[in-house]
């Protein structure tokens, strides 16, 4: 850690930049103690590590659930410092002792108070959910930003985020939802947007890099990212899940292919207005091409043209399926207020605007065609290809 309190009471920080040989004389002459647990704390002057504070040996601080990387505190006292640089106002480990909690910098910007958590570690979701509701109860604006190097890209907008990974989701003022990450070694944010997940641990993504020197705290908090999205590159990776899926069945592809095989549909021939993609429909666990099938079973496959579909009953299919955990929601504690159903409401928007549907009123559509369903391969080239060419502006603003 990099503050601890002296005899006195106040807090002494190493986010000041001191020189070893003062550093060495205040140690000399002072005592520090954890501000959270009250135990003795050493000042580590090593040369191999930043200096620090640490817990002696046989001390278990209730404040401490991971040992602290170097990797870590230089990411913390960076960004605490790239704040004080912009002369906004912030502490560095401040203890809250009413909610017993001490993020790594809370510091106040236009007339908020944020709690900015750099993580580099897992936590337990509990953890995480325990502590973001904590800020909110004290009227933080919690901050979670990720170290840099848990960010796995498997390829060229490619990423690899687990079920942790999407706790950093969060949305800004202009409701783009963003992962933001930092790395103390590159000095520079990272930062994933227009994220497209097509698998539980696959997405498209676009990462964004902002230098820390070059950097202002607006541009993190508000940046505005280019929408890069590209429907063919989503349509390759989406042959390439399903082929690799239908290699090594699971339980949950298992269940998946029985039900769709009893309504005589194919994996394989599944029609391209099945499976798209969609800004909210990260709030789904369940994998697009899975959750669209399924509404397409319960409300479109029996409809025809001119018949109605009131988004009520829909959304009745929609939590039979979330029971029998046939559709899984996912878990954002930094977007408590989140409906998944929006994801939805989203989908049948973009059915209309592809002319599948007419919307009707706020909770209606009717049905304007019916969906192709492929019988071949050749059939199913043929469709998507037409579809592309009609629908390509369309797509191009998903």
């Amino acid at each position: 850690m990099l503050t601890a309190q002296m005899k006195s009471g106040t807090i002494f920080s190493l986010g000041t930049e001191y020189k070893k040989e003062m550093l060495l004389i205040i140690r000399k002459n002072e005592e520090f103690f954890c501000p959270a647990c009250g135990e003795r704390v050493s000042l580590k002057l090593g040369n191999q590590r930043i200096f620090h504070f640490a817990h002696r040996s046989g001390t278990v601080c209730r404040d401490f659930h991971e040992s602290e990387t170097l990797y870590h505190m230089k990411g913390k006292l960076q960004l605490y410092q790239w704040l004080e640089r912009q002369g906004i106002p912030a502490a560095l480990e401040f203890y809250d002792s009413i909610i017993k909690q001490r993020p790594d910098i809370v510091f106040q910007y236009g007339g908020n108070k944020y709690a900015l958590e750099y993580q580099c570690s897992p936590i337990s979701e509990d953890i995480f959910i325990k502590r973001t509701a904590a800020y909110y109860q004290q009227n933080y604006i919690p901050l979670w930003i990720m170290g840099s190097k848990h960010m796995k890209a498997k390829r060229k907008n490619i990423f690899s985020l687990s079920g942790f990974d999407y706790f950093f989701l969060r949305k800004t003022k202009d409701n783009h939802l963003i992962l933001p990450s930092y790395c103390p070694e590159e000095q520079q944010f990272k930062i994933l947007s227009s994220i497209q997940h097509y698998s539980i641990k696959n997405a498209l993504a676009y990462v964004t890099h902002y230098p820390l020197q070059k950097t202002v705290i607006e541009e993190i908090l508000a940046p505005k990212p280019t929408n890069h999205f590209s429907f063919a590159k989503w349509t390759m990776e989406m042959e390439k899940f399903i082929w690799n899926w239908s290699l090594h069945p699971n339980p949950e592809l298992n269940r998946f292919l029985r039900e769709i095989y009893m309504h005589n549909l194919n994996l394989y021939l599944l029609p391209p207005e099945i499976g798209l993609p969609g800004s909210q429909s990260l709030f789904i666990q369940t994998p697009p091409i899975i959750w669209q099938t399924y509404l397409y079973l319960d409300v479109l496959q029996d409809k025809s043209p001119n018949d109605l579909i009131d988004l009520r009953v829909v959304e009745r299919h929609y939590n039979k399926r979330i029971m029998k955990t046939e559709i899984i929601n996912r878990n954002m504690p930094q977007l408590p207020n989140v409906i998944s159903f929006n994801a939805v409401k989203e989908y049948f928007l973009q059915l209309e605007r592809l002319g599948i549907l007419t919307n009707k009123s706020e909770t209606v559509f009717q049905l304007q065609t019916k969906i192709f369903i492929p019988k071949s391969n050749r059939e199913k080239e043929e469709r998507r290809n037409e579809f592309c060419q009609k629908n390509k502006f369309i797509l191009a603003s998903i």
